[in-house]
């Protein structure tokens, strides 16, 4: 699972806080979940599960040998927790867990404004259905279905424009830049970023984010610039808690598109120039074209980086009055009580099968 399916599931368990007495959270074998979830001590189990759309032949009877023992792992795990409820957020894992638990009532979130194959799979045998936003009841099933907008965690809304400059040490005055590319990294965005630098860093401060896996030539490429030009260069490798100061302290957003923006942006009320990650099914691109139509990003294509992104950037921030209404248009597309109203969806479905019992989900 991504930090589009993690992070809001976490959202949810804090508005749940202490009206749920027992949690158990079955993720993947990656190690990236364990990781994130460290400092919220949730009761953490692994299965094994592997997804089928788009595999080949070659790996298909290998994905099928994982999603059985997945299965049959998460028969176990259930059957020895026995939650009233059980609460989806997207991934191929949510398949084996919902098969073996398909006797228990469910709530499923789609993140992203169109459900991947497993999750439609899922949604099917759902008790309720969340979704981010209004274009995406189009592709739910009809009467268990409603908008309760992406949920956003505790910690990033603790933040405010102020403090977090100052946590950074970025100038309350100046231009801030934010450049990153999800949970994992983007390639191509760091590499058109880093030829950028040049062009970019005179007008504005650049917080960069360019994930783990590109840190050396993030590192590599510091070492080239101008010593006038680095301190207005701040890259980190990756932000996890932090990440809400980042959000808060930018003017304006370089990024993919993934679900997570479809929460994170409105509620920062933060301009974008949306990415859509190019070799994968149309989701990233419905987020950017959402973002985009509703007057609170510009989409600018994986292919265009090169040529596009100084202009794209420089028309943005040099343009305070464009600037002022893209935030005004992110800022009417968000949901800031949405983690609270998932929440009262997991409770209403977990009350009506426990009869008000102590429950767990």
């Amino acid at each position: 699972m991504t930090g589009g399916g993690v992070y809001p599931a976490i959202a949810v368990l804090q508005a749940l806080e202490n009206k749920v007495d027992e949690v158990l959270w079955i993720g993947s074998q990656s190690g990236m979940e364990e990781t994130l979830l460290k400092s919220y001590k949730l009761s953490y189990q692994s299965i094994p599960a592997a997804g089928l759309h788009g595999v080949g032949l070659k790996a298909l009877p290998g994905n099928l040998s994982q999603l059985y023992q997945g299965w049959r792992q998460a028969s176990a795990l259930i059957a020895r927790f026995q939650p009233q409820v059980l609460f989806f957020t997207g991934g191929y894992l949510g398949v084996p867990v919902a098969l073996a638990g398909r006797k228990i009532p469910s709530v499923v979130f789609v993140p992203d404004i169109e459900p991947g194959l497993a999750l439609k799979s899922i949604l099917r045998s759902a008790e309720k259905v969340a979704a981010s936003c209004d274009d995406s009841l189009a592709f739910l099933p009809k009467g268990k279905s409603e908008v309760t907008g992406y949920p956003v965690r505790k910690e990033m809304s603790q933040w405010q424009p102020q403090a977090a400059r100052g946590h950074f040490n970025l100038p309350e005055k100046e231009k801030v830049l934010l450049v990153f590319g999800g949970s994992k990294g983007a390639r191509s965005i760091n590499r058109a970023l880093l030829n950028a630098l040049p062009e970019l860093l005179p007008d504005m401060h650049i917080i960069h984010i360019s994930g783990k896996d590109n840190w050396e030539e993030v590192q590599a490429s510091v070492k080239e610039l101008d010593a006038s030009l680095v301190k207005h260069y701040h890259p980190y490798p990756f932000l996890h808690d932090d990440m809400g100061a980042a959000f808060a302290a930018a003017d304006l957003v370089v990024c993919r598109s993934g679900a997570s923006t479809l929460g994170e942006l409105p509620y920062f009320g933060l301009p974008a120039i949306l990415v859509p990650y190019p070799y994968a099914w149309r989701y990233q691109h419905q987020n950017a074209e959402y973002l985009s139509n509703g007057g609170g990003a510009i989409l600018l294509e994986d292919n265009q980086l090169d040529q596009m992104l100084v202009k794209q950037v420089k028309s943005v921030l040099d343009d305070p009055k464009k600037l002022g209404s893209m935030r005004s248009a992110m800022q009417q597309m968000a949901a800031p009580d949405s983690a609270a109203r998932i929440g009262e969806l997991i409770l209403s479905v977990g009350k009506r099968t426990s009869g008000g019992a102590t429950w767990s989900v």
